[in-house]
């Protein structure tokens, strides 16, 4: 018998609960052990709910229980959930989590007392809700080197980006939509200012290139500045404009960022719309391949835990090698990291012949977007680092800029 608790009895920590009772037979089949829930840690009750016979205030009762084998993490932010997660490695138990914040703060740390106490500390869950992507990494890419990764991460922007280009509605009113129906917070400022998608970039460059990246170091740009009248000059040249979280290795240079980016139609993240996610890994030998599905949710996240759970109980005895160090990863800058741009640049008064005949003495040759607005200039650059852009800029009356998937 494999004993499991439950930490938070939220959204996800509900949802594991409802899928080790229903799914039970599958699961200890896969497992190879009967698995069941033991204790579920939460400060609320919930009278006449089925976990209400299992409900302990107190995590001491699950740390002190040597029959608990497997602890689950669901309940989000980095305290009290490092040190019960440290606690219970620390105890012989295996831990598996959901919590990107934890993950991104103490993740090598917590992998390295893991493997001290011949256990395991999974997080599959972390990163793109029920969307595999942490174990193909560790497991199933091992014989490339990690190019580059793409990802659309966080279902709220993706909603409201989508909503504006697909209705033309501005960005506040699209996300009072998106808290209405519950895919906003009502303080979304983790969501819209990119910090969400950039705790999971940051876990996924840590693993993809074996060494430690802060989120701190991360450059992070959210989705506030976009408007429609970007997505009318996207319509022209058969674009998008999406919120990516993106790792790169350049001339032995990693770069690892947020920001929206223009999304040609000929990407397979183009067509990632609503609240959907998807990963797009860039290997050496494989080529592409992307990873999609829905990036948050009870029953989707907590499948993504579950599974953990299981490889846990099979592991059981020794740790899986997972290679991310505690060395710090320098990461360049973001003035050093190269793309095109999407310029736009107002008028101020002069007519569209001069403008453009400005723009190309401080660009060069750009590709122009005309059709879309009379009283400004579109266009894309070339490829060019971000301290060569802000050069090129300079003098200039510009609208809007957003950098070009490659």
């Amino acid at each position: 018998m494999i004993n499991v608790a439950i930490l938070g009895y939220g959204t996800v920590g509900s949802g594991v609960f409802k899928i080790i009772n229903e799914n039970n037979s599958h699961i200890s089949r896969r497992a190879g052990d009967d698995v069941k829930v033991k204790y579920v840690l939460d400060l609320r009750d919930f009278p006449g709910d089925p976990v209400e016979d299992i409900l302990v205030h107190d995590v001491d009762i699950i740390m002190n229980d040597e029959t608990v084998d497997v602890v689950v993490e669901v309940m989000g932010g980095v305290e009290p959930a490092y040190t019960f997660v440290k606690r219970a490695l620390e105890a012989g138990k295996s831990a598996c989590t959901s919590n990107k914040e934890l993950v991104a703060k103490h993740g090598v740390e917590l992998l390295q007392i893991a493997r001290d106490n011949n256990v395991n500390f999974f997080f599959e869950a972390s990163v793109g809700g029920g969307i595999p992507i942490i174990r193909p990494l560790i497991e199933c890419l091992t014989v490339d080197h990690i190019e580059e990764i793409q990802g659309i991460m966080n279902g709220t922007t993706n909603y409201i980006l989508t909503k504006m280009e697909d209705e033309g509605a501005d960005f506040d009113t699209v996300l009072k939509d998106a808290q209405d129906k519950g895919y906003a917070e009502r303080n979304p400022e983790a969501d819209i200012e990119g910090y969400d998608a950039c705790r999971k970039i940051a876990i996924l460059t840590s693993l993809a290139y074996e060494k430690q990246v802060d989120f701190e170091d991360i450059y992070t740009e959210g989705i506030t500045k976009i408007t429609t009248a970007d997505f009318d000059y996207m319509k022209k040249i058969g674009a998008s404009i999406k919120l990516l979280g993106m790792a790169r290795k350049d001339d032995g240079v990693t770069y690892s960022m947020v920001a929206p980016f223009v999304v040609y139609n000929d990407n397979p993240l183009y067509n990632v719309k609503d609240v959907f996610n998807a990963i797009l890994v860039k290997g050496d030998m494989l080529g592409e391949v992307m990873f999609y599905g829905k990036g948050a949710g009870s029953l989707p996240t907590a499948s993504a835990v579950v599974s953990d759970v299981v490889d846990a109980v099979k592991r059981q005895g020794y740790t899986e090698k997972i290679f991310w160090n505690d060395t710090k990863r320098i990461l360049g800058t973001v003035d050093a990291f190269t793309t095109p741009y999407f310029v736009r640049v107002g008028l101020g008064g002069e007519d569209a012949a001069s403008v453009k005949a400005a723009v190309e003495s401080h660009f060069g040759e750009v590709e122009y977007i005309d059709g879309v607005k009379s009283d400004e200039v579109a266009f894309i650059t070339k490829d060019m680092s971000g301290s060569e852009y802000d050069k090129a800029a300079e003098g200039l009356n510009v609208v809007s800029r957003i950098r070009v998937s490659k």
